[in-house]
C-alpha cells in the first residue's frame, strides 16, 4: 500500500496543513476526522487497515485531511463569532485548496466524501452547500447541528454552517437540482446518541425531495469505532 505525506501553508487558513494519500488509482474519498482527530486517526484507529482491499486493488484512493477543530469549534476560549469565522476558512480550504489538490492527484472525475462524527458534518456541510463538487457524501454518526459549540452565539455565518438551520430554507430549484447527481448516506447504530441528528437531517432532506439512503445499524456499542469500518465499507460502492 502507497502511503505519502502532502503539506503545505494553506492561504486559506494561514497555517501549515498536513493530509495523508493512500494509494494510487481509484475512486477518491477525502475523509475528515472526528472531533479530536487529525488526518491520521483513520490510520491509528485501523481503518485503513480494514480498506486495504480497495487501496491494493485501485478501487479507491484515499485523502485523509487535518482539522482545526481545537482553533474553531471546540475552542471554547475563543469568542463563538470567532469560532464560527474558522470553521468558514476551514471549509474554504476544502473546497478552494483540498479538492482541487485531489483533482491533480486522481483522474477521477468521482468524489466521495466521508467522516464519523464531527468528521460527518464535514463531510455533509460540503456535500450540502457545494454539491457541484461531490458526487457521494457517507456520513457516520454524525453531529449535523452545531449550535451546542457556540455558547449561544448566533449570526449568518452560524446558519450558513448549520445544516439542520439552512436546508428547510432552500428552495433554490437550480440548486436544489444539483442534489439529484449526489448520492447521500446516513449511518447511524442502535445506541447512537446522535442518532436523533442523523433522523433530523434524514427528515429534512425527505422535506427538500432530497433523496438519501438512511440506515440504522442493529447493534448496540460501548465504542461505535468497532462499527466504523463495516459500515463504512458496505456503504463505499
Amino acid at each position: 500500500m502507497k502511503r505519502e505525506e502532502h503539506s503545505w501553508k494553506s492561504p486559506s487558513l494561514g497555517k501549515k496543513m498536513k493530509l495523508l494519500k493512500y494509494g494510487t488509482s481509484g475512486a477518491p474519498v477525502i475523509i475528515f476526522p472526528s472531533e479530536e482527530g487529525t488526518c491520521s486517526e483513520w490510520e491509528e484507529t485501523g481503518m485503513i487497515e480494514s480498506l486495504q482491499v480497495q487501496i491494493n486493488e485501485g478501487y479507491n484512493q484515499f485523502f485523509c485531511v487535518d482539522s482545526i477543530a481545537e482553533e474553531s469549534l471546540l475552542n471554547k476560549e475563543a469568542d463563538p463569532s470567532l469560532r464560527i469565522r474558522r470553521q468558514m476558512q476551514y471549509e474554504q480550504y476544502i473546497t478552494d485548496e483540498v479538492i482541487p489538490f485531489v483533482r491533480k492527484q486522481n483522474s477521477s472525475s468521482y468524489l466521495i466524501l466521508s467522516g464519523a462524527f464531527l468528521g460527518a458534518y464535514y463531510a455533509f456541510l460540503i456535500g450540502l452547500k457545494h454539491p457541484e463538487l461531490v458526487h457521494k457524501v457517507i456520513g457516520i454518526s454524525g453531529m449535523y447541528d452545531i449550535k451546542s459549540y457556540l455558547d449561544g452565539h448566533y449570526d449568518d455565518s452560524a446558519y450558513f454552517s448549520n445544516p439542520i438551520d439552512f436546508l428547510p430554507n432552500l428552495n433554490d430549484r437550480a440548486i436544489l437540482k444539483q442534489f439529484e447527481d449526489v448520492d447521500f448516506r446516513l449511518l447511524s447504530y442502535s445506541n447512537d446518541p446522535l442518532r436523533g441528528c442523523s433522523e433530523k437531517i434524514s427528515d429534512l432532506l425527505w422535506s427538500k425531495n432530497i433523496n438519501h439512503k438512511f440506515y440504522v445499524w442493529d447493534e448496540k456499542v460501548s465504542d461505535p469505532w468497532k462499527l466504523v469500518d463495516s459500515m463504512f465499507i458496505e456503504h463505499l460502492f
